[in-house]
């Protein structure tokens, strides 16, 4: 067999459970993300599915696992590959290793077991398997007469702590050498609180995602117009607006976005003359429009995400040095217990006082989102806003394509008719589009010849195969893409 190979074991065909191997030589692999399957996906072989989470490849030869961020589709096999055999180390960024605790915490309880023993010293595991890696820094892998290998990871812009992989192989006896570089999940140029990704100088072999790589999203500033606007028009029916979002990278953007506008229109009401109406001017009292944040796991992550302030962007620093706090102000309301947890539901479903309504999961597969979605989907006055991606088969997915034709959906084997509004702001993503995905790519000062489109269905991966081909084209270079992994 030559070398180096790539086997993946996950998000070849979906856009969850990302699980990609790296085979340096006979003796030594490396594996990049080891994450949970979602909906309908499943692993290449059909063994491992949302319902069953084993490993079924061979971990003997896995030097290290490179944990790219900390979302679970990405990290949520961990358990499995650790009772599978794998016995090295978990290497990820610095601010992933702060987070990485609090997520394997919440899937071993939910997944796994309660047993706060059991889960302490799972915990103490992880502790110790785990190195964090500076950002720009290279790590050694492998130092033999064969074969010298090194990782560097850098800023991918995706959620905090996100990062693209480099893999550096010199095989010493024939004198090659190859960079292989995986992108794990890229983000958008202009994603909140988060410096956009720098492509790398070069690489000869692109594990790329592509998940939007068959549409362009919208800029910043139309992006957050839009939010307000959707908002502001389902909050004028006096009913709930839920948001589903995950815990960790999309509850923090929504937070900072919806900070931002509670504060443009604060100043706005502010420096309006004395006496003038400005109810024209926004249909919700947004200074004091309650936006509830109903996921404890969320909460948490939000509190590490202010401690991890100095991996920020400039714009976020600048906001916290004119007084503001983007992640905790005054119309924010955090709701942690189980019991507060009913008593909003049933607060908000009976009364006509509008909110905004944050919780997870973001796909509405399990956590506080149902219990909200079941008490008011059935009713008109409240609104549903997807602002992420959702996969095939997952309760969010129903919803969003059945729900503005008044459909119904299964929720904890409840039917459930739905007629309250149902939006999407598909632009709302901290995913690159095909344009940041194809830039990425360009600004290498030396453009890889191979590209494996991963983490995307086969009409985003086909098309964005045709905008890399245009591109290259375009410049003379030559180019192989492959699709079907």
């Amino acid at each position: 067999m030559a070398y180096p190979q790539i086997l993946h074991h996950g998000a070849a065909h979906g856009v969850t459970g990302s699980c990609h191997q790296l085979l340096m030589d006979k003796q030594h692999s490396l594996l990049i993300d080891c994450g949970l399957f979602q909906g309908a996906e499943t692993s290449p072989d059909g063994l491992s599915n949302a319902n069953q989470l084993q490993v079924d490849f061979d971990t003997s030869n896995i030097r290290a696992l490179i944990a790219t961020h900390v979302h679970v589709d990405h990290i949520g096999r961990l358990p499995q590959l650790l009772a599978a055999g794998f016995k090295g180390p978990i290497l990820c960024s610095e601010p992933s290793a702060k987070l990485l605790p609090l997520v394997l915490e919440d899937a071993f309880r939910l997944g796994i077991s309660r047993d706060a023993k059991l889960l302490e010293r799972y915990l103490k595991l992880i502790e110790t398997r785990t190195i964090a890696l500076p950002y720009k820094t290279w790590f050694r892998i492998v130092d033999n007469p064969q074969l010298h290998a090194r990782i560097r990871l850098q800023r991918a812009g995706h959620i905090l702590g996100s990062a693209y992989v480099e893999c550096d192989l010199h095989y010493r006896q024939s004198g090659e050498k190859k960079r292989i570089v995986f992108s794990g999940d890229l983000g958008s140029p202009h994603t909140p609180l988060l410096p956009a990704p720098k492509s790398p100088w070069q690489a000869d072999t692109l594990i790329l995602e592509s998940t939007y790589g068959d549409r362009t999203h919208e800029s910043r500033a139309t992006r957050r117009k839009r939010l307000q606007g959707v908002l502001e028009k389902a909050l004028a029916d006096n009913g709930t607006v839920l948001i589903p979002a995950f815990s960790i990278g999309r509850t923090q953007e929504l937070l900072y976005e919806l900070e931002d506008i509670t504060h443009r229109m604060k100043f706005k009401a502010d420096s309006a003359p004395a006496g003038a109406d400005t109810s024209a001017t926004s249909a919700a009292p947004w200074p004091t429009l309650p936006i509830i944040l109903d996921s404890p796991l969320a909460s948490r992550f939000t509190e590490v995400y202010q401690q991890l302030q100095p991996f920020w962007d400039k714009e976020a620093l600048k906001r916290v040095g004119q007084g503001r706090n983007p992640l905790k102000f005054t119309n924010l309301i955090t709701v942690d217990s189980h019991s507060d947890h009913l008593s909003t539901v049933r607060h908000l479903a009976q009364s006509a006082r509008p909110a905004i309504v944050i919780a997870a999961s973001g796909m509405c597969s399990g956590g506080r989102i149902v219990d909200y979605l079941k008490a008011m989907l059935g009713d008109p006055r409240h609104n549903v806003l997807f602002v992420g991606y959702q996969a095939k088969g997952t309760p969010g997915q129903i919803i969003q394509q059945y729900g503005p034709r008044g459909g119904y959906v299964d929720l904890d084997g409840e039917r459930i008719d739905m007629r309250a509004g149902i939006e999407t702001l598909g632009g709302y993503s901290a995913h690159a589009d095909q344009r940041g995905l194809v830039n990425f790519v360009t600004r290498m000062r030396h453009w890889p010849s191979e590209i494996r489109l991963v983490h995307g269905e086969d009409g985003a991966k086909a098309q964005l195969a045709r905008a890399l081909h245009e591109r290259y084209r375009q410049h003379e270079r030559s180019l192989s893409v492959h699709t079907g992994l």
